[in-house]
Protein backbone atom coordinates (compact mmCIF):
# COMPACT_ATOMS: atom_id res chain seq x y z
CA UNK A 1 0.00 0.00 0.00
CA UNK A 2 1.35 3.31 -1.03
CA UNK A 3 2.88 5.89 1.97
CA UNK A 4 1.77 9.13 2.26
CA UNK A 5 4.55 11.62 3.41
CA UNK A 6 4.93 12.05 7.38
CA UNK A 7 3.20 14.80 9.48
CA UNK A 8 5.43 18.03 8.97
CA UNK A 9 6.31 17.22 4.89
CA UNK A 10 3.81 19.62 3.67
CA UNK A 11 5.83 23.08 4.05
CA UNK A 12 2.32 25.22 2.77
CA UNK A 13 -0.72 25.10 1.55
CA UNK A 14 0.03 25.28 -2.15
CA UNK A 15 2.21 21.81 -1.50
CA UNK A 16 -0.26 20.19 0.69
CA UNK A 17 -3.10 20.91 -2.13
CA UNK A 18 -0.82 19.59 -5.18
CA UNK A 19 -0.10 16.35 -2.67
CA UNK A 20 -3.99 16.02 -2.01
CA UNK A 21 -5.18 16.53 -5.51
CA UNK A 22 -2.57 13.72 -6.65
CA UNK A 23 -3.24 11.20 -4.05
CA UNK A 24 -4.06 7.54 -4.95
CA UNK A 25 -3.31 5.94 -1.90
CA UNK A 26 -6.81 4.11 -1.48
CA UNK A 27 -7.62 1.60 -4.25
CA UNK A 28 -11.23 1.58 -3.68
CA UNK A 29 -12.20 5.18 -3.50
CA UNK A 30 -9.74 5.97 -6.25
CA UNK A 31 -11.63 3.37 -8.34
CA UNK A 32 -14.81 4.52 -7.00
CA UNK A 33 -14.52 8.20 -7.58
CA UNK A 34 -13.31 7.41 -10.96
CA UNK A 35 -16.31 5.62 -12.13
CA UNK A 36 -18.33 8.16 -10.70
CA UNK A 37 -16.60 10.71 -12.97
CA UNK A 38 -17.00 8.66 -15.87
CA UNK A 39 -20.65 7.41 -15.54
CA UNK A 40 -21.84 11.00 -13.97
CA UNK A 41 -25.06 11.40 -13.11
CA UNK A 42 -27.96 12.27 -15.78
CA UNK A 43 -28.30 15.69 -14.03
CA UNK A 44 -25.04 16.85 -14.42
CA UNK A 45 -24.50 14.78 -18.29
CA UNK A 46 -22.90 18.05 -19.44
CA UNK A 47 -20.40 18.56 -16.77
CA UNK A 48 -16.32 17.89 -16.61
CA UNK A 49 -16.25 15.39 -13.36
CA UNK A 50 -13.53 16.39 -11.16
CA UNK A 51 -12.94 12.70 -10.47
CA UNK A 52 -10.14 13.60 -7.66
CA UNK A 53 -9.24 14.06 -3.89
CA UNK A 54 -10.60 17.54 -2.76
CA UNK A 55 -8.23 19.71 -1.21
CA UNK A 56 -9.57 21.94 1.67
CA UNK A 57 -10.85 25.34 0.73
CA UNK A 58 -11.18 28.76 2.66
CA UNK A 59 -9.05 31.79 4.10
CA UNK A 60 -5.02 30.76 4.82
CA UNK A 61 -5.87 32.73 7.69
CA UNK A 62 -8.45 31.26 9.09
CA UNK A 63 -9.26 31.02 12.85
CA UNK A 64 -12.13 28.90 12.24
CA UNK A 65 -11.69 24.90 11.01
CA UNK A 66 -14.60 23.29 9.93
CA UNK A 67 -14.30 19.38 9.80
CA UNK A 68 -16.79 17.44 7.87
CA UNK A 69 -16.59 13.90 6.68
CA UNK A 70 -16.00 13.33 2.87
CA UNK A 71 -17.24 14.72 -0.10
CA UNK A 72 -19.99 13.82 -2.01
CA UNK A 73 -19.54 11.67 -5.12
CA UNK A 74 -21.83 14.22 -7.29
CA UNK A 75 -21.26 17.12 -5.34
CA UNK A 76 -17.49 17.89 -4.62
CA UNK A 77 -15.99 14.66 -6.32
CA UNK A 78 -18.28 16.72 -9.46
CA UNK A 79 -16.87 20.66 -8.76
CA UNK A 80 -13.72 20.11 -7.08
CA UNK A 81 -14.29 22.08 -4.21
CA UNK A 82 -15.59 20.55 -0.69
CA UNK A 83 -19.09 21.24 -0.02
CA UNK A 84 -19.59 22.40 -3.60
CA UNK A 85 -22.52 21.87 -5.63
CA UNK A 86 -24.97 19.87 -3.28
CA UNK A 87 -27.88 20.34 -0.84
CA UNK A 88 -25.19 19.77 2.30
CA UNK A 89 -22.92 22.89 0.54
CA UNK A 90 -25.99 24.86 -0.03
CA UNK A 91 -26.72 24.74 3.89
CA UNK A 92 -23.01 25.27 5.24
CA UNK A 93 -22.58 28.18 3.12
CA UNK A 94 -25.89 29.64 2.96
CA UNK A 95 -25.04 29.53 7.29
CA UNK A 96 -21.75 30.73 7.00
CA UNK A 97 -22.67 33.86 4.60
CA UNK A 98 -25.38 34.61 7.50
CA UNK A 99 -22.78 34.52 10.32
CA UNK A 100 -19.80 36.64 8.84
CA UNK A 101 -18.00 33.92 6.98
CA UNK A 102 -18.88 34.11 3.38
CA UNK A 103 -19.11 36.60 1.09
CA UNK A 104 -21.95 34.90 -0.62
CA UNK A 105 -24.69 32.00 0.33
CA UNK A 106 -24.27 29.72 -2.90
CA UNK A 107 -22.01 27.20 -3.58
CA UNK A 108 -21.97 25.78 -7.33
CA UNK A 109 -18.73 25.85 -9.01
CA UNK A 110 -14.62 26.30 -8.08
CA UNK A 111 -14.81 29.64 -9.97
CA UNK A 112 -18.46 31.18 -8.89
CA UNK A 113 -16.66 33.76 -7.02
CA UNK A 114 -17.04 32.20 -3.12
CA UNK A 115 -14.60 33.52 -0.59
CA UNK A 116 -14.21 32.63 2.95
CA UNK A 117 -13.19 34.97 5.65
CA UNK A 118 -11.49 33.67 8.81
CA UNK A 119 -12.62 29.79 8.07
CA UNK A 120 -11.25 26.91 6.09
CA UNK A 121 -13.33 23.80 5.47
CA UNK A 122 -11.92 19.96 4.67
CA UNK A 123 -12.66 16.84 5.77
CA UNK A 124 -11.06 13.99 7.02
CA UNK A 125 -11.36 12.19 3.74
CA UNK A 126 -10.45 13.57 1.00
CA UNK A 127 -12.17 11.37 -1.72
CA UNK A 128 -16.14 10.62 -3.00
CA UNK A 129 -16.37 6.88 -0.45
CA UNK A 130 -19.05 4.42 -1.78
CA UNK A 131 -22.02 5.02 0.38
CA UNK A 132 -20.59 8.24 2.00
CA UNK A 133 -18.86 5.58 4.24
CA UNK A 134 -15.13 5.10 4.32
CA UNK A 135 -13.36 2.77 6.07
CA UNK A 136 -11.04 3.26 8.91
CA UNK A 137 -7.74 2.33 7.09
CA UNK A 138 -9.29 4.96 4.20
CA UNK A 139 -9.82 7.69 7.22
CA UNK A 140 -6.25 6.87 8.67
CA UNK A 141 -4.50 7.03 5.37
CA UNK A 142 -5.58 10.86 4.67
CA UNK A 143 -4.68 11.12 8.33
CA UNK A 144 -1.28 13.25 7.42
CA UNK A 145 -3.18 15.84 5.26
CA UNK A 146 -5.87 16.92 8.31
CA UNK A 147 -2.09 16.82 10.59
CA UNK A 148 -1.12 19.66 8.18
CA UNK A 149 -3.68 22.06 7.41
CA UNK A 150 -4.03 21.45 11.81
CA UNK A 151 -0.22 22.44 11.73
CA UNK A 152 -0.20 25.13 8.89
CA UNK A 153 -3.53 27.23 9.51
CA UNK A 154 -3.59 29.83 12.54
CA UNK A 155 -6.41 27.93 13.44
CA UNK A 156 -8.50 28.58 17.54
CA UNK A 157 -12.10 26.99 16.85
CA UNK A 158 -12.62 23.64 15.42
CA UNK A 159 -16.24 23.16 13.94
CA UNK A 160 -17.11 18.95 13.71
CA UNK A 161 -19.74 18.50 11.54
CA UNK A 162 -21.25 15.44 12.22
CA UNK A 163 -20.16 12.85 15.07
CA UNK A 164 -17.27 11.21 12.56
CA UNK A 165 -15.75 14.54 12.36
CA UNK A 166 -16.14 14.91 16.50
CA UNK A 167 -14.37 11.66 16.92
CA UNK A 168 -11.24 12.37 14.22
CA UNK A 169 -10.42 15.48 16.07
CA UNK A 170 -10.51 14.22 19.52
CA UNK A 171 -8.01 11.24 17.86
CA UNK A 172 -5.79 14.20 16.36
CA UNK A 173 -5.95 16.48 19.12
CA UNK A 174 -6.57 14.79 22.34
CA UNK A 175 -8.90 16.45 24.92
CA UNK A 176 -8.57 17.90 28.74
CA UNK A 177 -10.04 15.44 31.10
CA UNK A 178 -12.53 12.51 30.13
CA UNK A 179 -13.55 12.05 26.19
CA UNK A 180 -16.43 14.56 25.82
CA UNK A 181 -19.33 13.25 23.81
CA UNK A 182 -20.55 14.40 20.76
CA UNK A 183 -23.92 16.35 20.65
CA UNK A 184 -25.26 19.64 18.44
CA UNK A 185 -23.77 22.51 20.28
CA UNK A 186 -21.07 20.23 22.27
CA UNK A 187 -18.07 22.20 23.43
CA UNK A 188 -14.74 20.81 24.49
CA UNK A 189 -11.10 21.74 25.15
CA UNK A 190 -8.95 20.08 23.03
CA UNK A 191 -5.16 18.99 24.55
CA UNK A 192 -3.49 22.11 23.91
CA UNK A 193 -6.40 24.67 25.25
CA UNK A 194 -7.92 25.50 21.83
CA UNK A 195 -11.61 24.79 21.52
CA UNK A 196 -13.93 22.10 19.83
CA UNK A 197 -17.32 22.52 18.60
CA UNK A 198 -19.98 20.42 17.84
CA UNK A 199 -22.75 20.35 14.85
CA UNK A 200 -24.58 17.92 13.43
CA UNK A 201 -23.74 17.40 10.25
CA UNK A 202 -25.80 19.21 6.92
CA UNK A 203 -26.62 16.18 5.42
CA UNK A 204 -30.05 16.06 3.84
CA UNK A 205 -30.99 13.67 6.41
CA UNK A 206 -30.90 16.37 8.75
CA UNK A 207 -31.93 19.17 7.15
CA UNK A 208 -35.12 17.68 5.58
CA UNK A 209 -36.03 16.10 8.73
CA UNK A 210 -35.64 19.47 10.71
CA UNK A 211 -32.87 17.95 13.06
CA UNK A 212 -30.87 20.68 12.51
CA UNK A 213 -32.57 24.22 11.27
CA UNK A 214 -30.39 27.22 10.41
CA UNK A 215 -30.84 28.37 13.73
CA UNK A 216 -29.38 25.72 14.93
CA UNK A 217 -26.49 25.59 12.47
CA UNK A 218 -25.74 30.21 12.55
CA UNK A 219 -25.91 29.23 16.44
CA UNK A 220 -22.49 27.18 16.30
CA UNK A 221 -20.84 29.53 13.86
CA UNK A 222 -22.08 32.61 15.99
CA UNK A 223 -20.53 31.07 19.07
CA UNK A 224 -17.16 30.46 16.90
CA UNK A 225 -16.82 33.85 16.13
CA UNK A 226 -17.50 34.75 19.54
CA UNK A 227 -14.62 32.53 20.72
CA UNK A 228 -12.29 34.19 18.62
CA UNK A 229 -12.97 37.34 19.40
Amino acid sequence: MPRLPAFGSYPDLPTLERAVVDCRACPRLVAWREQVARDKRRAFADWDYWGRPIPGFGDPEARVLLVGLAPAAHGANRTGRIFTGDRSGDWLFASLYRTGFANQPTSVARDDGLALTDAWVTAPVRCAPPANKPTPDERDRCAPYLDAEFDLLPWQVVVALGGFAWNVVLGHRGHEGARPRFGHGAEARLADGRVLLGSYHVSQQNTFTGRLTEEMLDAVFDRARALIG
